[in-house]
């Protein structure tokens, strides 16, 4: 890890609070009787009715959704055994991910066990409080005798992700794999390269799947693990084969599949070769693979290669399961995760690979041609079906297999329900950024020489974002880079008042744009030395696909350049502002929130009409709601007026369009309560995202107190109505917060390049 990244790392685990999780009540606690509820005296009755019967712990408390993450730090990632402490910040991360991809709530447990029996005594104590086990990073061959041992005396779910993770992955990769080369899991020659937890668990799975155990050869750091070894454990000794070879290279000439798990670069061109046609090659060495992606495809043109790696397709990443099985196993109260369970995991993953991709998947991919074949023979990461895939597969395998305490019998509701519990905002950001990369465009700063923007863009630029332009004086934004830590790289800085030539360019075609504007050419050129006019001219020439401003600028001095300089995009009679309010029930949408004082009710059209083809950009169903004082023409007024003509304007050139209004802003945003009070509305049964405000005043004021009361990140405002990419930065937006703007504003661009 290079200097920087390391900086960034260790404050990511500072700032703003330690660690990456905390506990956050449930239930309201803010009078005197709610804490009389919560504690004493009231909290004795659940006491009593769980001592009477103990299944009442998952009606009356959390243990049906908490999951343990416990490690005793002895394999720790690529780390090794660095002790349960050091092993911390890594399962607070496995916390974290249980959370965003499967609503599961973790407590992450560092046990200082040095033995198999301290271990397990210590984690069968421990059972009453937790609704499922998840071993991690427990050396092998320990780690077998673990999971087994409280397997047998646990009567929960547990899981050692390290062991099945992979495998079940993996398993499903290979599923697909040998499908489309037309090979028969029963007759293919396999090597496994590795011979720890994850590659024994991984050749178990595939012969659970069909591969036959005497075409396996196994391998560990001295060589193919032969039956004439000497001092083999037990589970190695599994896989001894009887055949003659004792090299990789000898091991490897005709395999049909080699399956990595062990350290970088230990394949080579003459082994890759002396495979089988259509090889299937998993090099799964984290984070570099026993042979990298691009250069086995260079030699073989019909191979088939997957890795652990998330910038190479078939990425094998084991939080395409563990999520999943685990909230299926939660939700049938399973009294354990058997192998009918993950094998079920596996089909259902391989199974979604083989289904056409939906849209949300190929937008955050930036992808259009993801279909099933030899670069996609598992689903994506971000593919949000595999909640609603793999969870309840695996729920219906522990029914089956008769160790489920509860029953599922409406798997739609239960689907519906699995979609309810994912917050939708941090999904949306992770589409965002993926979308942005699969194609970063060209961003100007105009306030390059801020710690918080010139930070913002160097990570854009590190996560393949953006391709920053920085404007400013190059001597102080070097500065600011050197006092905080930053490398800038070949990050090009652009001085305006530097640029005479390019100046003189700028100013002459802006004096054509308003020289019946009461502008000189003389003002022309000087104005371009202001970097808001420069960086707009950046964008109206092409030498830049969006710009990014206003951190420090009053937002009127800011806009005023780019409207005079860019303009409106065609058909589009006023620009609007729209704010992202990220929250757990999704995405909101604020609009108008910056720009129109008192729109009429042409503007209220257009800034409906502006919004809704934006959310369509982010392959996002609007639910449009127009806001007022009033529901439905229960207060008349002038504003309620120009709201109903848009409103009915609306419905009868855009039927399809879900919007309606006028509405008071809680029947708007609580669906049971308009529901009930108005069933006749074209909001019927749905969620509201967007919400389009009367005027200005109330826009900003809605938008301000749902940030700061929620304590919601934001983004914007997003800008609607210009014909490039332009985007103002709220007065003291976090670095995250211009991050997630710069996303937003390569998207946008992307789709004005293509319009």
């Amino acid at each position: 890890m290079n200097k920087k990244l390391k900086k960034e790392a260790l404050e990511y685990h500072l700032l703003p609070k330690p660690g990456k999780v905390e506990v956050v009540p449930t239930k309201p606690t803010h009078t005197k009787k709610d804490l009389s509820l919560a504690y004493s005296p009231g909290v004795a009755e659940p006491c009593l009715e769980i001592a009477a019967n103990p299944e009442d712990a998952y009606k009356y408390t959390s243990k049906g959704n908490l999951v343990a993450v416990i490690s005793n730090g002895t394999a720790v990632l690529g780390l090794g055994d660095i002790g349960p402490l050091a092993s911390k910040p890594v399962m607070e991360g496995k916390g974290v991910l249980f959370k965003i991809f499967a609503d599961i709530d973790v407590f992450d447990l560092e046990l200082d066990c040095k033995t198999i029996d301290d271990f397990c005594r210590t984690v069968k104590s421990l059972e009453p409080t937790f609704g499922g086990i998840n071993l991690e990073d427990i050396k092998a061959p320990e780690c077998f005798e673990i999971e087994k041992r409280l397997k047998e005396e646990l009567n929960i779910p547990i899981m050692h992700d390290d062991q099945h993770g992979t495998a079940i992955i993996s398993g499903a990769a290979l599923i697909n794999a040998l499908k489309i080369v037309g090979k028969k899991e029963g007759q293919v020659k396999m090597i496994v390269n590795g011979a720890g937890a994850s590659a024994i668990s991984c050749a178990k799975i595939f012969i659970a799947l069909g591969v036959s155990k005497k075409n396996i050869i196994m391998l560990d750091s001295k060589g193919v693990i032969g039956n004439d070894r000497e001092e083999l454990d037990e589970h190695k000794a599994f896989f001894a084969t009887k055949r003659p070879e004792r090299t990789l290279e000898e091991a490897i000439k005709d395999a049909d599949v080699f399956v990595g798990l062990s350290r970088a670069d230990v394949l080579n061109k003459k082994m890759i070769l002396s495979m089988a046609k259509d090889p299937i090659v998993f090099a799964m060495a984290n984070p570099d693979p026993e042979i990298e992606c691009n250069k086995a495809i260079a030699i073989r043109d019909d191979i088939i290669m997957a890795t652990g790696r998330s910038d190479h397709p078939n990425q094998v990443n084991n939080v395409l399961g563990f999520p999943f099985i685990f909230r299926g196993a939660l939700d049938v109260r399973a009294s354990t995760i058997n192998e009918e369970m993950k094998l079920a995991a596996v089909r259902a993953i391989a199974e979604l690979a083989e289904e056409v991709v939906p849209e949300v998947v190929n937008l955050a991919y930036n992808d259009r041609s993801i279909a099933f074949g030899r670069n996609y023979i598992i689903p994506k990461p971000l593919d949000p079906r595999l909640l609603t895939t793999v969870a309840p597969a695996v729920a219906k395998a522990a029914m089956d297999s008769g160790v489920a305490k509860l029953e599922i019998t409406d798997w739609d509701a239960y689907k519906t329900t699995l979609l309810k519990r994912l917050g939708q905002d941090r999904r949306f950001i992770r589409r965002l950024i993926k979308r942005a990369t699969g194609d970063p465009k060209k961003v100007v700063f105009a306030e390059a020489d801020t710690y918080k923007v010139l930070r913002a863009a160097i990570e854009a630029k590190d996560e393949g974002i953006a391709k920053p332009i920085l404007l400013g004086n190059k001597t102080k934004i070097e500065k600011i880079a050197e006092e905080n830590g930053l490398e800038l790289g070949k990050i090009k800085i652009i001085n305006p008042r530097l640029e005479h030539g390019k100046r003189e360019k700028f100013g002459k075609l802006y004096f054509q744009k308003r020289c019946r504007k009461g502008i000189t050419e003389y003002e022309a050129v000087k104005m371009m030395r202001e970097r808001n006019y420069y960086g707009s001219m950046m964008l109206e020439t092409g030498e830049a696909d969006a710009l990014i401003s206003g951190l420090t600028r009053n937002y009127k001095d800011t806009i005023k350049p780019c409207l005079e300089v860019i303009g409106k995009a065609e058909n589009v009679s006023k620009v609007a502002g729209m704010y992202v309010i990220l929250s757990k029930r999704g995405p909101l949408f604020f609009a108008d929130t910056t720009v129109n004082i008192n729109p009429s009710t042409e503007d209220l059209i257009g800034i409906t009409l502006q919004t809704y083809e934006k959310l369509k950009q982010f392959n996002i169903e609007p639910n449009i709601a127009l806001l007022s004082y009033s529901n439905f023409g229960s207060a008349k007024g002038e504003e309620t007026n120009k709201i109903q003509d848009a409103v009915n304007h609306l419905h009868q050139h855009y039927p399809d369009m879900s919007v309606d209004g006028e509405l008071q802003a809680n029947f708007a945003f609580e669906t049971a309560l308009r529901d009930e009070n108005y069933p006749f509305s074209k909001l019927k049964g749905k969620d509201t995202n967007v919400f389009i405000f009367p005027n200005l005043s109330s826009g900003n004021i809605a938008y301000k107190l749902a940030q700061s009361l929620a304590g919601s990140e934001s983004i914007g405002p997003v800008l609607m109505g210009f014909k490039k990419s332009v985007h103002v930065l709220q007065l003291g937006s976090s670095i995250r917060e211009i991050v997630n703007m710069i996303a937003l504003a390569v998207v946008d661009a992307q789709f004005k390049k293509t319009d």
